[in-house]
């Protein structure tokens, strides 16, 4: 009986029926899409390793990759990653953290040139229920060219979209973070 429950168990959980609060590197739509950034079938990406001191500061749901070509050298640096967005009727509370039971969620790269400048944004899974706009690709280009080195503000240096707040001010806040954290990670 234990055996069976035990395998029951196993079973569920991977097949996703049990909720999971870590991000899938396994997606095939993610595969897709880090395939198609590197121009070949199997890639050779290098996961890049956050030092835990950066990571208290800079809780991240995501990683960090760097794609190398056939010589090692260094081509690109991808962050993959997900921001946690309100449910369809808002926030209650807009100061509380967000999490995978009070929230819903976009999957989304952020492709770095080796001077740690943003080459492209594209979101690839958005689990949400409105707000779907900030998948647009006219509205993800005016990130391109951000290095960190400047603030960027909804409705000032990026364009708010009404009934997307939410999920325009976490992208923006998380692109902003993940900018500013690639470089610090490198610079170590």
């Amino acid at each position: 009986m234990y055996k069976l429950f035990l395998v029951a168990f196993i079973f569920l959980f991977s097949t996703g029926f049990f909720p999971t609060n870590g991000f899938n590197f396994e997606d095939k739509t993610l595969r897709k899409e880090l395939q198609k950034l590197s121009g070949v079938e199997n890639p050779d990406w290098k996961e890049i390793v956050v030092p835990e001191s950066l990571l208290a500061a800079n809780p991240m749901q995501g990683k960090f990759l760097a794609l190398m070509n056939q010589n090692n050298d260094l081509q690109k640096y991808v962050y993959a990653g997900r921001v946690n967005t309100c449910r369809q009727g808002g926030c209650s509370n807009p100061s509380e953290t967000l999490n995978v039971e009070t929230s819903e969620y976009l999957d989304y790269l952020i492709v770095f040139n080796t001077n740690f400048s943003i080459q492209q944004v594209k979101v690839y899974n958005y689990q949400a229920t409105h707000g779907q706009e900030v998948t647009n690709k006219g509205w993800l280009k005016q990130f391109q060219g951000y290095d960190g080195s400047q603030s960027l503000t909804v409705g000032k240096s990026i364009d708010a979209i009404s009934g997307s707040t939410m999920s325009v001010m976490g992208i923006t806040d998380d692109i902003q973070d993940k900018t500013r954290l690639l470089k610090k990670i490198v610079s170590k």
